[in-house]
């Protein structure tokens, strides 16, 4: 069930999503979240150097492995603007992060992405828990969901003019 200070961390995701976006990335957003409410980090995609694997949820996995200790992991909260791809699935599983809450989802991605005629991914879109054993899951979130929806629109609008 998705909180009020689960909104007020999706709305963050969804604002460094943004920010990505205009940085030239892709528009996903994140951020690692204590278990008593502390913001431990925020993380935006940065794909746009050409590494495809600088994904924001990618970086709190290794950001969360250097620096917390295992209890303090599965205790923490990764908000995301969108639901962990494969890879950062298996990174947050690995690591033994706890509860996921995205605002949009990726079966949701991928019907836009197909509306849009973007290029198809080079990976299989499947769900969190298709990847990750026993890591509770939280979305997506409407309202939210279409501001993604939004962005990646325009992510897409930027694409067909390069």
């Amino acid at each position: 069930m998705i909180d009020n200070d689960d909104r007020r961390h999706l709305e963050r995701c969804v604002r460094l999503a943004a920010d990505a976006f205009e940085a030239g990335n892709e528009p996903f957003g994140s951020l690692l979240v204590s278990e008593d409410g502390t913001v431990l980090l925020e993380a935006a995609n940065e794909v746009g150097g050409g590494d495809a694997t600088q994904h924001p949820e990618f970086a709190i996995a290794r950001w969360a492995a250097e620096r917390l200790k295992p209890e303090e992991r599965v205790a923490a909260t990764v908000y995301t603007s969108g639901e962990h791809c494969p890879m950062c699935s298996a990174a947050h599983a690995w690591v033994g992060l706890g509860r996921i809450v995205y605002a949009s989802s990726s079966a949701q991605l991928m019907q836009w992405q197909s509306e849009l005629g973007a290029k198809p991914s080079p990976v299989r879109s499947l769900s969190i828990g298709d990847v990750a054993i026993g890591v509770r899951v939280d979305g997506p979130v409407a309202e939210l969901a279409e501001r993604v929806r939004e962005l990646h629109v325009r992510a897409a609008e930027r694409r067909s003019r390069t």
